[in-house]
């Protein structure tokens, strides 16, 4: 029934007319620079293709999502699964055309391990043999997989995982088992309820000869086990598997647990492309590089960098939007009685929050595309033999993955406090986008455990640049050696002009990154200092190497000729670069100082510097968030609409689609009736539930 409320409208100026006001006048060509981001996989047009399809199909729809309980947000998302499969084989989707619609539905898939990390790691990790048996019944999905390593007591430390496979040569089979409770596989994903199948990796234990009873452990490998019945879906005889529970996001995950009891699985259960044991004669044969058994989880972290610049666009877009709409407070320079209000985006204090999260949206574009490239590159080497690449990889997907994450989890959160009270309120779009961002800092290497990595790997290049041996044929390495060839080492050289030259700041933060590796080099090889008291300086030396790579990735891009790249498009790019990179170099301040890289006088100016930076791109924000393209359908938010029928859409989604406005409750205490009508059959209801 209609009421009186359908015909109020929004005081004037309403939120259309102020959006269609900042896109008039801005320059920023949409299309050229969505182009430009956009240009080499059909992204675009492959998300309208799968906008069709999804609009139209009201189990993609979200308007009641929130107010779903644990339960049925997996019932719902194993449904968007099974429905989006199905479109696949309908529409004969490619992979890229999956991951699209997975990527619009905004849901965390149950088969989302299956997808990533069950068929990378057999098409990576297993020989010929096994990949031919094996990847027709995955990608047919007649096996349905997940990735099991970490374990209720050990995550990051693959290595002190406790799950054994013992090598039985009486029998040619491996026996798996839990020795302990703290052995239990844990929070993987897809294993909850969902998988048939698994990636268990486990300890190697392979005897000395057939009949010893002394075992030699070799260390963490992975093994395709299965783990429920084909066709009751049942666990096995000897597995405990099942999900965990709630969790701060990812409600549709069935991230589990798993126990195994002495469960024998065969031979070829061992991926053995790379390492494997002879069940003739009961030998092992290790492989070429050990880091190569990792390469699945190199992958998802080379893809989660190029994900968290989407993560970040999403939330910059909506409180870009939202901050243009939402007025608060006139000019209180103003000479005027009845001046309008402001749009919150015009205070410095609320740009200076927003506007650098712009800026490093572009920045980590730029990056994710390129370990992207150096990913494939890499692996196309491993396939030929060559591991020469293979390190620098680990250490810069490492560092990225830990720095990336946090930039756009953090994002999410600044993005939120900005909007003001509305931020709050599920129609901000932020609460499900916040809360499953928030694994991405932990999952995958904890975002301070693995900057030990990267910080790893630059110590040995400086330490080989120190000494000095041959040609260096690492880049790493030959940086190092120019940086010690300039005296830098020994305080030498003048402080770059930042301000002159957008190389420069390139070389500044190149400068810093050198400079704080060579400190921990001297620490650590010199003065011989434990590596546990350098944790947190080796964090230091990781974020740093991480912010100059995205700078000097940044700055590269906009170097090049390409077409899509046209003067236009360019002085706009040129402008978010300087915001990125002098914002950051700001935080950093004592570092660059030291470093000698850039001047007190310098940096005493950067703050004004950000902020003329930050009034020059303000005109433009909503133009250039609009060029990510990011479609209402993804975003659900009213404060982040594109139309900004802002306040339309936040009464509605309280006046008529709120499920609670449904029902009419008794508050009254004497009374043990909930509802009203329904005596106390909704309290015993809600008796039984606890």
């Amino acid at each position: 029934m209609p009421d009186f409320t359908d015909f109020l409208k929004p005081a004037t100026p309403d939120g259309p007319a102020l959006l269609a006001k900042e896109r008039q006048q801005s320059d920023v060509p949409v299309d050229q620079v969505a182009e430009h981001l956009f240009s080499g996989n059909d992204f675009l047009k492959r998300q309208q293709r799968m906008l069709r399809v999804l609009e139209n199909d009201k189990l993609f729809q979200k308007t009641k999502q929130q107010n779903l309980s644990r339960p049925e947000r997996y019932q719902l998302g194993l449904a968007r699964a099974k429905q989006l499969r199905r479109y696949a084989d309908q529409y004969r989707w490619g992979g890229e055309d999956l991951d699209m619609a997975q990527y619009l539905c905004d849901d965390v898939s149950p088969y989302m391990v299956h997808y990533s990390m069950f068929i990378t790691t057999i098409r990576e990790q297993g020989d010929e043999n096994q990949r031919s048996y094996w990847l027709p019944k995955i990608e047919a999905m007649e096996v349905i997989g997940c990735y099991a390593q970490t374990e209720l007591g050990h995550g990051s430390n693959v290595r002190g995982i406790e799950c054994e496979a013992r090598w039985c040569p009486q029998k040619s089979e491996f026996v798996l088992h839990s020795p302990t409770l703290t052995a239990s596989k844990w929070w993987n994903g897809t294993m909850g309820r969902t998988a048939n199948h698994a990636i268990v990796v486990a300890q190697l234990l392979v005897p000395k000869s057939p009949d010893s009873g002394d075992y030699v452990d070799h260390g963490p490998h992975p093994f395709v086990v299965q783990i429920r019945d084909m066709k009751t879906h049942k666990p096995l005889p000897g597995i405990a598997v099942g999900d965990i529970g709630p969790k701060y996001g990812y409600a549709p995950m069935d991230n589990g647990y798993m126990l195994f009891d002495h469960v024998r699985v065969p031979h070829s259960a061992m991926l053995s492309r790379y390492s494997w044991v002879d069940p003739n004669i009961c030998t092992y044969s290790k492989p070429a590089n050990p880091a190569v058994v990792y390469g699945s989880l190199t992958a998802v972290r080379a893809s989660i960098i190029m994900h968290a610049r989407l993560i970040m666009a999403r939330a910059v877009t909506i409180a870009v939007r939202y901050t243009c709409v939402r007025r608060q407070f006139q000019d209180r320079d103003s000479k005027e009685k009845d001046a309008p209000e402001l749009s919150v985006l015009d205070y410095p204090t609320v740009q200076i929050r927003i506007l650098p999260l712009l800026a490093t949206m572009f920045a980590l574009h730029y990056t994710g595309a390129a370990m992207q490239s150096l990913y494939e590159s890499t692996r196309a080497k491993i396939d030929q033999g060559d591991f020469s690449k293979l390190a620098v990889l680990h250490a810069q997907s490492s560092g990225l993955k830990s720095l990336c994450t946090e930039l756009a989890a953090n994002s999410i959160e600044t993005c939120r406090r900005a909007l003001g009270g509305h931020g709050f309120g599920g129609g901000s779009g932020l609460i499900q986008l916040n809360n499953d961002y928030l694994s991405k800092p932990t999952v995958e290497g904890d975002n301070w455990m693995i900057t030990q990595q990267t910080a790893s790997y630059l110590i040995k290049r400086m330490a080989a640049a120190v000494a000095a041996k041959g040609e260096s044929q690492d880049e790493v390495e030959a940086a190092c050696r120019d940086w010690l060839r300039a005296g830098r080492g020994s305080g030498g050289g003048a402080p770059l002009r930042i301000f002159d030259d957008d190389k420069q700041i390139v070389e500044a933060f190149s400068r810093r990154s050198r400079y704080l590796t060579y400190q921990a080099y001297l620490h650590r090889e010199v003065k011989k200092r434990s590596w546990n008291s350098m944790l947190i300086q080796l964090r230091k030396v990781s974020h740093a190497e991480s912010q100059a790579i995205l700078v000097s990735n940044f700055y590269d891009a906009l170097q090049r000729s390409d077409e899509d790249l046209r003067p236009e498009v360019r002085i706009h790019l040129q402008k978010l670069f300087k915001l990125f990179a002098l914002y950051t170099m700001e935080q950093e301040a004592r570092d660059f100082l030291k470093a000698q890289a850039v001047s007190d006088e310098d940096l005493d100016q950067l703050p004004e510097t950000i902020q003329i930076l930050m009034a020059d791109i303000r005109p433009h924000a909503v133009n250039l968030v609009d060029a990510w393209k990011i479609p209402d359908f993804l975003l659900d938010s009213a404060l982040g609409r594109y139309d900004g029928k802002v306040y339309e859409d936040l009464f509605n989604r309280a006046h008529r689609l709120n499920p609670l406005n449904e029902i009419t409750f008794n508050p009254y205490y004497r009374s043990e009736e909930i509802v009203m009508g329904q005596g106390d059959d909704e309290l015993k209801k809600i008796m039984a539930k606890l």
